[in-house]
């Protein structure tokens, strides 16, 4: 069941990531709105992760530095996505609402180059990889019992 969980949570990071990318491609481009997607994306795959490894609800924070810290208490390769998660922190709250921020386009592209590190990291998808195979397994043994079932619910043929 936990890892449903986690599936849900990881399902919910590739949206963000490929809303990002889908709203790169809008003139103008909403560079707020793509950000803070970026941001999001993260946030989410940072928290599968923690949800994944035994901590039982996600952390109440918005803070990708936080986030990574709690994260490298599991396994110290996190700190190689520390600096990504410290950029893209910046745009979680701020760009939702509507007050200035300056975003360049520049900005935007590394939020996606950061987004993506993230998202590929190897640790994330050594997690992913594991949770997509047990819910195989879990899958094809539901099916079979499913199968197995059914045949032994089927009313006898009458002739």
């Amino acid at each position: 069941m936990e890892h449903e969980y986690v599936v849900e949570w990881f399902k919910f990071a590739d949206i963000d990531l490929a809303s990002a990318e889908y709203l790169r491609g809008m003139h103008p481009q909403p560079l707020e709105i793509i950000c803070y997607h970026c941001q999001q994306s993260a946030e989410k795959f940072l928290k599968g992760f923690l949800i994944y490894s035994g901590v039982m609800e996600s952390p109440k924070t918005h803070s990708l530095d936080d986030l990574c810290e709690l994260c490298s208490g599991f396994d110290e390769l996190f700190r190689e996505i520390s600096k990504a998660c410290n950029v893209l922190t910046a745009y979680g709250v701020q760009p939702r609402y509507p007050n200035e921020m300056l975003i360049s386009e520049s900005d935007m592209h590394k939020a996606i180059e950061y987004a993506h590190q993230i998202c590929d990291f190897e640790l994330l998808s050594k997690v992913r990889n594991e949770i997509t195979q047990s819910n195989a397994i879990l899958d094809s043994s539901a099916m079979a019992s499913d199968k197995n079932g059914a045949e032994e619910e089927s009313p006898p043929n009458v002739t």
